[in-house]
C-alpha cells in the first residue's frame, strides 16, 4: 500500500504521463471521475469507492481553484486545491489525483483515454464531459447511485445554520 500520499498528486497530465503509460503497458484497467471535492463527506468517499470497483487503478481528476470558483462561485472552494488534492489522495483506493485548470476535464480524459469513465446519476451520460472520447475508443461510461440527502452545498447550508 502506498503511504507516500504527496506521489499520488500530479499537478497536470505532462508530470503524470509516464504513470500512465506504465499502468497501460501493464494491463491496469484505467478508471477516471473527477469533482470539486471541496469538503470532503461520506457521499464523496462512496462515489470514489464504487468507481474504483470498476478497475484496477482510480484517477481523480481535480478541479483547480479557479475551476471551482467559475463553476460555484466567488466564495469556493472552501479547501484549497492542494488540501483537497491531499484528502482525496489519502484515499487508499485512489491511486492518483491530477489537478486540472479547465471548467470540465474533457482535455484530461482525453489525454487520459480511460477504460471506464464514472460519475454520478444526476448526470445524463451525454451531460458527462468526455464521453465521446470514452466511447469512441472502446472505453464504458458508467452512472453511480448517489448517497442521498448529502452534497458539499447541502453540508454549507448546515454549517451556515448553525451559526444563525
Amino acid at each position: 500500500m502506498n503511504y507516500d500520499i504527496q506521489s499520488k498528486i500530479y499537478a497536470d497530465f505532462e508530470a503524470f504521463k509516464l504513470t500512465l503509460k506504465q499502468w497501460k503497458e501493464s494491463g491496469e484497467v484505467v478508471v477516471f471521475t473527477n469533482g470539486c471535492f471541496d469538503i470532503i463527506h461520506h457521499g464523496h468517499v462512496d462515489s470514489l469507492q464504487k468507481s474504483a470497483a470498476f478497475g484496477t487503478k482510480l484517477i481523480v481528476g481535480l478541479n483547480s481553484d479557479k475551476s471551482v470558483e467559475l463553476l460555484k462561485g466567488k466564495n469556493r472552494p472552501v479547501f484549497s486545491q492542494q488540501a483537497r488534492a491531499l484528502m482525496i489522495a489519502a484515499l487508499a483506493f485512489v491511486d492518483a489525483v491530477i489537478i486540472f485548470t479547465e471548467e470540465t476535464p474533457a482535455d484530461l480524459i482525453a489525454q487520459i483515454n480511460p477504460d471506464f469513465l464514472v460519475k454520478g446519476k444526476q448526470y445524463e451520460i451525454h451531460e458527462i464531459a468526455g464521453h465521446e472520447t470514452v466511447l469512441a475508443n472502446g472505453g464504458h461510461v458508467e452512472t453511480l447511485d448517489l448517497v442521498p440527502d448529502i452534497s458539499t452545498s447541502e453540508v454549507i447550508r448546515r454549517i451556515k445554520e448553525l451559526d444563525e
